[in-house]
């Protein structure tokens, strides 16, 4: 019998027959071949359900590693976390170009949910995927490039695993660089005025505002020469693990078990904003640990929507009967071509909400969802939202195509699962 499996947020659970954990190419063609059901399932990061397998689940954390470097191209194996893969990187003296605040997903799960970190002139981490290996369905192996199989890779680049299995990834990466992190407490308003020229003339700037307040985290990195000046390890300590992780999770606590307290919590926690200056290797200052757990919904809107949106989410906030604990979370990024990337054809603002396990979200994340469908937004594919193919077909001009080259390479369904059944048809 195989192990219950439950997600990161305890959103999503499984008890697939069996788990498989293939060590190479051939046992995991093998594995795909042999099953009439099969998911990929990575971190368990994503809060929907679209890791959950019905049949056999495969776990890639026996396929981990650096397969060939060439230049600036790294091909790594699909099961390796971005955790890992920042460490291999920083050896080889490469950083990847742009990262979320997480790391703990695998490198395979990330592209395929369309994970993205912030810079109005980057793209999600999809865009630096140059090419793609993938077990198909009938447990051939198919490699695609923009050059080879192009229809595929376009489509596999952000697939939900619903192409296939991925096993390598080639990225094009960078030299490794220093960021200059700035971080400091802000007014929304004010930073809403001025946060179309922050993302002009910054690298990478993002926002956090706490509800039942007006006050916000603006946090700006930008790439600098010279070596790192990072935060000692007792200062990283303090603010990162007792702070951020250990003061916060109290405050969340406290706030679930007496709900009339969340608002005014929120606005001490917004008050107590300090300044960070520092600088340090990149992924050191892209990522964030994160031990609070919460539920979250995002939506990818245009550029020009976010002061709109987020107008209107006041509102909804404001008129909440039980509050919301966990700040709003405001990134951006350039637009690109891939097919069922959150960002394709667009330049886009992200906004995603959040709530402390286990308090009421649902009222919350309906209106916001509400909110970001009136100006076209699109969910992100690894967090919760309610959208099926028909509405999310109306929002991806290249939907269809993606349906199409599914069919093409599963047309029994292989890879299928209830979470992809609504999305995708």
């Amino acid at each position: 019998m195989a192990t219950p499996w439950t997600n990161w947020a305890r959103t999503a659970s499984a008890n697939p027959h069996r788990v498989e954990h293939p060590a190479s190419v051939a046992e995991l063609a093998e594995v795909v071949a042999g099953a009439s059901s099969v998911r990929p399932r990575g971190s368990g990061h994503s809060f929907t359900g679209i890791a959950v397998a019905p049949g056999v689940a495969v776990d890639l954390d026996a396929w981990t590693g650096v397969v060939e470097v060439s230049g600036t191209l790294v091909t790594v194996r699909s099961g390796t976390t971005l955790r890992q893969l920042n460490a291999l990187l920083d050896v080889l003296g490469l950083a990847l170009a742009n990262l979320g605040d997480i790391d703990a997903q695998t490198v395979a799960g990330a592209i395929s949910t369309g994970t993205h970190g912030t810079g109005a002139k980057l793209g999600g981490l999809a865009t630096q995927v140059v090419a793609l290996e993938l077990v198909l369905a009938d447990g051939s192996v198919a490699r695609c490039s923009a050059d080879e199989r192009p229809e595929l890779f376009q489509a596999a680049r952000v697939g939900l695993g619903a192409l296939g299995v991925i096993s390598t990834v080639t990225l094009r990466c960078v030299p490794a660089f220093v960021l200059h992190a700035r971080e400091s407490p802000g007014r929304l308003d004010a930073v809403l005025e001025e946060f179309d020229h922050l993302t002009a003339v910054e690298d990478h700037v993002e926002f956090h505002w706490f509800p039942h307040s007006d006050r916000v985290i603006l946090k700006r990195n930008n790439r600098v020469d010279g070596p790192p000046a990072p935060l000692s390890a007792a200062r990283r300590f303090y603010e990162y693990e007792l702070l951020e992780n250990g003061a916060f999770g109290l405050v969340c606590r406290v706030a679930k078990a007496l709900p009339a307290t969340t608002g005014a919590l929120n606005r001490v926690c917004g008050s107590l904003i300090s300044e960070r200056d520092y600088s340090d290797a990149s992924h050191r200052v892209f990522v964030t640990p994160r031990r609070v757990r919460f539920v979250e919904s995002e939506y990818a809107v245009p550029r020009a929507a976010v002061h709109d949106v987020l107008r209107e989410l006041r509102a909804v906030v404001a008129g909440l009967d039980r509050g919301v604990i966990v700040p709003v979370e405001v990134r951006v990024a350039r637009g690109d071509d891939i097919w069922l990337s959150t960002a394709h054809g667009r330049d886009t603002a992200y906004i995603a909400v959040h709530q402390y396990l286990g308090m009421p979200y649902r009222r919350y994340f309906d209106a916001f969802e509400r909110i970001a469908s009136a100006v076209g937004g699109r969910p992100h594919w690894g967090k919760m939202h309610s959208l099926g193919a028909e509405a999310l077909r109306d929002r991806y001009p290249r939907f269809d195509d993606f349906r199409r080259v599914r069919a093409e390479v599963d047309p029994t369904g292989k890879f299928t699962n209830t979470y992809l059944d609504r999305v995708l048809g």
